[in-house]
């Protein structure tokens, strides 16, 4: 006998559900992929990958006026001094964020709510005055600014949001994993926004993405709430050997980071690469990366933090020596991809350790001075490409001696430092 036949109504709701529940599915599997560490850590995610998000949407929407509309001789001169722009927050925020921090009562997540509502007005202020005037690049120096307030405030509160027996490592790759889905999600909707509607359009997102991240901000616990925490404003951060010499290494592993990047970018611009080229260079950035938030986890658990950050100048030795034979597109993103392996994997095992080694009043101090000087290592690695046109050949064959050198520096002082202390 043979059944009714299936209504185009009945059809269509089938599929409804069936999308509502791939939906819902899909929204479990985020929620615990995110509250792995426990609920004070979700928030903290959640807020991170908001922030982020508004960061990406912010870049693209920046992106056009610096560097790929105009000739090459004027990009190096712009992205000269956006380069200086960026160390600028640095020489801001040193003087002055450990004692702002010292004389709040909640001082990470007041920088947290703080820098995610001044970068929706900052963002809201560039909307007004336009993308192509005066006040471009002091308004970028502020959302600069801003950013690396929220950044040390997040990196300062998150040993507070997970259990002790988390490893920092893990927690520190988890929440990077975090924001580059953010980013991943948000890039192609800025993209497809400035295309259709221009950068302004993609700004406007960020707006909203910023004023999320403050008011997500304020649902995540301060330490006072976690630990009855009470600020020494006393103490002198004063950092063991071994964190010295592994903040060091990595300042060295973003040094280059900055030159390889600027390298390898004047290096498609002179020749004309088109946009998707660029594209590809950046996506392997990025996925190197994302690949060493996935790796930095299993590596801790059988490496110390220090190994781990002299291994990344040994990856970025590797791939500068293997792709000045053979360069071209395929090269180059692999060089991308090494450089951002490289980074990540520094940048994990240093914040961990950090992180493990300070007391929860001091670490705005510290991180400030950490993310200091690897900012003005990343300017000085990237003005070098930019000021003086090299080939790169030449320049990756530099940058593989001058890891290899400064891996035999370091693992050097790391043995006498292991000597001393038996």
């Amino acid at each position: 006998m043979v059944g009714k036949p299936t209504s185009a109504r009945q059809v269509g709701r089938a599929v409804a559900n069936g999308a509502k529940q791939a939906m819902l599915a899909g929204g479990r599997s985020v929620d615990r992929w995110v509250s792995v560490h426990g609920p004070a850590f979700k928030r903290l995610a959640v807020t991170q990958a908001v922030a982020y998000a508004g960061d990406t949407l912010v870049a693209i929407g920046l992106a056009g006026t610096i560097f790929f509309d105009v000739p090459s001789a004027e990009a190096r001169g712009k992205v000269a001094l956006y380069l200086l722009l960026t160390l600028a927050p640095f020489i801001v925020l040193s003087p002055f964020l450990p004692r702002i921090f010292a004389h709040l009562p909640n001082p990470y997540r007041v920088g947290l709510v703080g820098s995610g509502s001044l970068r929706a007005v900052v963002t809201v202020v560039l909307l007004l005055v336009g993308l192509d005037g005066f006040w471009l690049f002091p308004l970028a120096f502020g959302l600069l600014v801003l950013s690396r307030l929220h950044g040390i405030a997040r990196s300062s509160l998150l040993p507070i949001t997970v259990p002790e027996s988390v490893a920092l490592v893990a927690a520190n790759s988890r929440l990077a994993q975090v924001g580059l889905a953010a980013g991943a999600v948000a890039a192609p909707l800025g993209a497809l926004l400035m295309e259709t509607l221009g950068p302004e359009a993609s700004l406007v997102l960020a707006v909203g993405a910023y004023i999320a991240t403050a008011v997500l901000a304020l649902g995540i616990e301060s330490p006072a709430q976690v630990q009855g925490f009470e600020m020494d404003r006393g103490r002198v951060w004063s950092p063991p050997r071994v964190v010295r010499l592994s903040m060091t290494a990595t300042a060295m592993v973003r040094l280059l980071h900055g030159f390889l990047v600027l390298l390898l970018a004047f290096a498609f611009k002179e020749v004309d690469a088109g946009l998707l080229d660029f594209g590809a260079l950046l996506a392997a950035a990025g996925a190197g990366f994302g690949l060493a938030s996935l790796l930095a986890p299993w590596l801790e658990r059988r490496l110390r933090e220090e190994p781990m950050v002299v291994s990344a100048l040994a990856i970025q030795a590797a791939a500068a020596f293997i792709a000045a034979q053979v360069f071209g597109l395929a090269a180059g993103a692999a060089v991308a991809a090494g450089a951002g392996l490289a980074w990540g994997t520094a940048k994990f095992a240093f914040d961990g350790m950090l992180q493990h080694h300070t007391r929860t009043d001091l670490r705005g101090l510290a991180f400030t001075r950490s993310e200091t000087l690897f900012q003005i290592a990343w300017v000085i690695g990237a003005i070098v490409p930019v000021a003086v046109p090299l080939g790169v050949s030449l320049g990756l064959a530099l940058a593989g001696t001058s890891a290899l050198a400064a891996q035999a520096v370091i693992v050097s002082g790391l043995l006498v430092s292991i000597r001393d202390n038996r």
